[in-house]
């Protein structure tokens, strides 16, 4: 982690910049706030009482939007996930005010100095939030994970929870979490090692806030807590796929891999940065192989990550399965309605299907719009994350013009490489013909444009 000295708030006027450029929303307007307020007032009537339950939620230390909480209990072989997910659904009207507006938005989009809410935080911070303050009214997804990873759902029912803490995943122990927390996730793990997923994590470039207008560059790599959390989610999701599927309706989350050709350039980029890719090794088994910690190693992962195409959202299409290719399954996401707006269509329609309820007409006229707006709000929250990283790059290195640095190639493109500074969490691209990744170079900063987020490096001579 590099912390950004910014005593002239070089940072916070470049965030704000940012903000105005993208045209990220700034607060919610009048009458969408009156509604919000309104809707917050809505007392569950169709939850059945599972307050007694010992609900626990694990996130960020920070957050106050929890999508989601949940207990674990053996049932035979079998472990029993109970995974209450936020009742968006119950306080959000298909037309309302509030929706409307989440519709122009698609999702939460996150900056160092604050998000841009999917729902105003009177909802999404508080009546619809599972915080421990008080019961929550959730939609209750009992997920059943047999021995050998595999998830089918048992039941989806509303019911008011809750929560017994909010965990955190920096500082939670393991006698916080159900007994069983880690067995499941390593019960999902070889799930899909079996199936062949190809689901890895490379660490993130990310600007942290540090308090008092401080902030870090850094490249952080998913907590452990953070990875067994991530397989409740994802075996709710592969369960409510597969039900969704046998009732042929859904929104899917669906993700084609590397094309041959971009395979044949990936076995290139593992040669040129020294790991050992057996010949007859298949991708998606051998990323299973490899440590985010190690930085050759991640600069790999990242290059599969740029290799591959972008994940998007489907509707069912008959004669056209749903495929994540990451996943190797069928797969939805139903598990963050605070902060996607799909999510909130795919667990009423588990709702529907799961209780012998037809799935409402608004819901499927939903999954047929919900791509497009998705897709914008995907592509806005990308532009967003590579204009903060470009700016805080601008800000940790404005005093450094005409300085060398020593270099790696991540990968290389015609006369143009993507180059990872020496010791510093930066990457960047260079003019540089017939360099292969993994080569070694000296590069010289000839530019920190701090007011548009640019650097330009050259060969160092």
């Amino acid at each position: 982690m590099k912390a950004l000295h910014d005593p002239q708030g070089i940072l916070s006027q470049g965030l704000a910049a940012i903000r105005g450029r993208l045209q990220v929303p700034q607060g919610f307007p009048a009458p969408v706030l009156a509604a919000a307020e309104q809707a917050a007032k809505r007392v569950p009537s169709l939850h059945v009482d599972r307050t007694a339950e010992p609900f626990v939620t694990l996130d960020p230390a920070s957050s106050t939007d929890l999508d989601q909480a949940f207990t674990i209990a053996r049932s035979g072989a079998d472990l029993v996930l109970r995974y209450a997910i936020a009742d968006v659904a119950w306080f959000v009207e298909d037309g309302d005010p509030v929706d409307e507006e989440a519709w122009r938005r698609g999702e939460t989009l996150y900056l160092p100095d604050g998000k841009a809410g999917l729902y105003p935080p009177v909802l999404a911070e508080a009546a619809a939030s599972l915080l421990p303050a008080g019961p929550r009214p959730a939609v209750v997804f009992t997920v059943r994970v047999a021995p050998d990873g595999e998830a089918r759902l048992d039941g989806v029912e509303r019911a008011l929870i809750r929560s017994r803490a909010k965990l955190a995943y920096a500082t939670v122990r393991d006698g916080d979490l159900p007994p069983d927390f880690s067995e499941l996730a390593a019960r999902v793990a070889a799930a899909e090692a079996r199936r062949g997923a190809a689901r890895v994590d490379p660490p993130e470039q990310e600007v942290v806030a540090l308090g008092q207008g401080r902030f870090a560059l850094a490249y952080r790599p998913l907590l452990l807590s953070e990875r067994r959390n991530a397989a409740l989610s994802l075996a709710t999701n592969l369960a409510v796929a597969q039900a969704l599927l046998a009732h042929g309706t859904g929104l899917f989350r669906v993700m084609a891999g590397p094309d041959d050709k971009a395979v044949a350039r990936l076995r290139q980029t593992a040669l040129a940065l020294a790991l050992d890719w057996p010949a007859a090794m298949p991708l998606a088994q051998f990323e299973k192989t490899l440590d985010p910690a190690q930085p050759r190693q991640a600069a790999f992962m990242m290059a599969v990550r740029r290799a591959g195409n972008g994940a998007g959202y489907a509707p069912l299409q008959p004669g056209v399965p749903p495929w994540h290719s990451a996943i190797a399954a069928s797969y939805v996401h139903a598990t963050a309605p605070l902060r996607r707006l799909a999510d909130r269509y795919v667990i009423r329609a588990a709702l529907a299907v799961c209780n012998g309820d037809p799935v409402p007409e608004a819901v499927t006229r939903a999954f047929a719009g919900l791509p497009d707006v998705m897709a914008r709000a995907d592509a806005l929250a990308g532009r967003i994350e590579r204009s903060v990283i470009d700016l805080a790059e601008t800000v940790m290195l404005r005093d450094r013009t005409g300085e060398r640095f020593d270099a790696v190639v991540t990968d290389s493109e015609g006369d143009s490489a993507r180059i990872q500074l020496a010791g510093l969490p930066v990457v960047a691209r260079v003019r540089a013909a017939g360099v292969l990744p993994g080569t070694r170079i000296a590069v010289r900063l000839d530019q920190a444009d701090s007011a548009n987020g640019r650097l330009a490096f050259s060969l160092a001579p």
